[in-house]
């Protein structure tokens, strides 16, 4: 290949790779974190509307727990994300607050909307519900940019194990 076509140094394209994908993953992690927060807003809109019982869903105790938990998830998630981001723009090495950002937000984005669909019920698998098509898209959260198990690699890797 000739020198002009070339991104990098050559013999170093795995190297590059592989940074590139550390970057990604703080890419991922936010679209985790986005669409965890609209599960939820699309949950917590749901309980206010759906009445059972004579009154708002939200009201039930099961509900409330279920709600408060994903928020202060969602917010754990984003200061882990920031944090990542921060580490990345001030020159810092991020790849081991890039990988656990990534692996945690994947797997709150799964929680986060399977509690939005056991909120909305049978409707949560209708698609006129977005929290339907939000089910079937988390899982590339828990894939791209490296699966959550090659997450765990890397964060143990980087622990020196």
């Amino acid at each position: 290949m000739p020198e002009e076509n070339l991104l990098g140094p050559r013999g170093k394209g795995l190297k590059q790779f592989l940074t590139i994908l550390d970057g990604g993953r703080i890419s991922v992690a936010a679209l985790s974190v986005g669409l965890a927060m609209g599960a939820f807003d699309e949950a917590l809109s749901y309980a206010k509307d759906r009445h059972q019982f004579g009154q708002a869903i939200s009201k039930f105790q099961a509900i409330q727990f279920k709600l408060a938990d994903m928020l202060c998830e969602i917010e754990h998630a984003k200061l882990m994300v920031l944090k990542a981001a921060w580490e990345k723009d001030h020159g810092r090495d991020y790849v081991m607050t890039a990988s656990l950002a990534k692996l945690f937000s994947g797997e709150l984005s799964r929680r986060v909307v399977n509690e939005a669909v056991q909120i909305h019920g049978g409707y949560g698998f209708m698609d006129e519900y977005p929290v339907s098509r939000m089910y079937r898209d988390q899982k590339v959260n828990e894939i791209g940019e490296g699966t959550n198990e090659v997450q765990r690699l890397v964060i143990g890797r980087l622990m020196g194990l």
